[in-house]
């Protein structure tokens, strides 16, 4: 920080990181997947995929503000976010597989459309439509592309954090620096060894 006097700095509006915005698409295209495509009853592969889906949106907002007070927090947040947008994408693997394995190559061309669509797109409501346009294999075709997006998104966050804190520290680091540095701005410097504003030691005795 160019400013020691400054700590406890917000990370800013979680919603405006295309990571979380990513993941929200995610989240709301898995709900209209699991409702028309998978069994209500009998099958926790419906919970495990809403789960999954919304623990990687809930932790990045979670990691954004924690990161005030804890990067170790933050950071392990943003990882978690990241597991489980990997057990998402396996439950989506799964049902392509057991549906005749259609995933789609990555050098297809649908593959290639879905991945220039998406990177443009980052609204949910954008998806919602797609949802309602597109069968099933194209719908888990296209939440894989998302994962991965958001995947590779989420590694730069986290390289982000990491710069941030070799920069900067921990929170420790940084409340230290800024009472360190307003003491000094205040005149009280050496009060840490118990001296006051002239630079005299005032609790020792003359020696005799």
């Amino acid at each position: 920080m160019s400013d020691n006097t400054h700590f406890l700095v917000p990370k800013g509006d979680y919603k405006n990181l295309i990571a979380f915005q990513k993941t929200e698409c995610i989240y709301d295209i898995t709900l209209y997947f699991v409702e028309h495509y998978l069994p209500k009853i009998g099958d926790r592969t419906v919970d495990q995929m809403v789960q999954a889906a919304r623990s990687g949106k809930q932790n990045i907002a979670e990691g954004n503000e924690t990161g005030t007070t804890s990067m170790e927090a933050c950071i392990k947040l943003v990882n978690v976010a990241k597991a489980s947008l990997k057990e998402l994408q396996e439950d989506y693997e799964d049902y392509l597989r057991n549906h005749g394995n259609r995933m789609w190559d990555v050098n297809s061309q649908q593959c290639q459309n879905a991945r220039k669509w998406c990177k443009e797109h980052s609204s949910p409501a954008d998806y919602v439509r797609v949802c309602q346009l597109r069968d099933d294999i194209t719908l888990a075709n296209i939440t894989l592309v998302l994962i991965h997006q958001a995947d590779f998104l989420l590694r730069r966050l986290l390289e982000k954090h990491k710069q941030d804190f070799l920069e900067n520290g921990g929170i420790k680091e940084q409340m230290s620096a800024a009472r360190r540095n307003w003491r000094e701005e205040h005149g009280m410097g050496y009060l840490n060894g118990n001296y006051g504003r002239n630079g005299k030691n005032e609790n020792n005795n003359p020696q005799k």
